[in-house]
């Protein structure tokens, strides 16, 4: 299999199809990639044989996924408040997961933590009815509009407070890992929930506020191609003011509202992609985030495709 090179693949693909862990990294080196993104669900069992693989050299570890390893805990979860919670013994928890991460990043010569960083709490779902809606009268349409009016008016009312709370946390953090003179990014990642943050202008303000610390943006393209089309905001207005914060991508497709596709193959589109190569062009790391549906062989073919149209 071809050597992927620089380009390191998630976990995320296989993770509920292997209960070892060697196999778990020996699939993904299959495809013939030495770099690897231990996801969220990894746990401290399957740990237990992928160290001695990165102990030795077997693979290389590019980035891991807060809150890792796995966390059995609906609060930190991957869809919660996590570092924006008003409550601060559950906020001071989200903070010392993340230092967490980042230590086990360090111990793997990892370059960089993938973080969810938070939300604006709604009672319910509404995400999950307006995509509903989203599929069943389009997002012209009344019922879709109204719904997501209501949306934007709380998102719009309560994020700033949110922001402003997942700022300081990750100030915090920022603060201990330059403490310990530890050399790894927190990447603040776009996310596939519109009630979540941040969204681009979002991530751009928090950046802006702590310059010289080691947070920057990780764009995840399947996700911010998903709030694209639901009207959180615009990639094509928006995208090239954020190059420079980019640290990482998520590298997928969305077909329609669905998520974590090869690019191009699944999608049997050869050039709508192409906006978002100036995205992975611009990360340090080039990460694949697809779901178990993708075969070796629409992966072969979709990086093919990707990096013959970057060269």
């Amino acid at each position: 299999m071809e050597d992927k090179g620089d380009y390191s693949f998630s976990t995320c693909w296989n993770i509920k199809q292997q209960q070892s862990g060697r196999r778990l990294i020996e699939e993904i080196k299959e495809l013939g990639f030495r770099h690897v993104e231990l996801n969220y669900n990894v746990t401290r069992e399957l740990l237990s044989s992928i160290e001695p693989m990165i102990d030795s050299g077997e693979i290389s570890i590019s980035s891991v996924h807060n809150v890792f390893p796995y966390v059995s805990d609906k609060d930190y979860d991957t869809d919660s408040l996590l570092l924006g919670y008003k409550d601060e013994s559950k906020r001071r928890r989200a903070v010392e997961l993340l230092i967490t991460s980042v230590e086990y990043a360090r111990r793997y010569g990892a370059k960089a933590v993938v973080v969810h960083p938070g939300e604006v709490p709604f009672d319910y779902n509404i995400d999950h009815e307006l995509k509903q809606l989203y599929q069943e009268y389009g997002p012209g349409s009344p019922e879709y509009q109204r719904l997501w009016r209501q949306m934007a008016d709380v998102r719009e009312q309560h994020s700033p407070a949110y922001c402003e709370r997942i700022r300081g946390s990750l100030e915090e953090v920022s603060e201990y890992v330059a403490k310990k003179g530890w050399q790894v990014t927190i990447g603040i990642e776009t996310r596939s929930r519109c009630y979540q943050i941040p969204t681009l202008s979002e991530a751009k303000a928090i950046c802006d506020s702590l310059k010289g610390s080691p947070v920057r943006l990780w764009y995840d393209i399947g996700h911010a191609t998903m709030m694209d089309r639901m009207g959180l905001y615009s990639n094509t207005e928006e995208l090239d003011d954020l190059l420079p914060y980019i640290y990482g991508v998520h590298i997928h497709e969305t077909l329609g509202l669905s998520d974590h596709w090869c690019p191009y193959v699944h999608s049997n589109d050869p050039q709508s992609f192409d906006f978002y190569l100036k995205a992975i062009e611009a990360a340090t790391l080039k990460v694949y985030e697809l779901k178990a549906a993708c075969s070796a062989e629409d992966i072969q073919r979709s990086h093919r495709l990707i990096t013959g149209k970057l060269h």
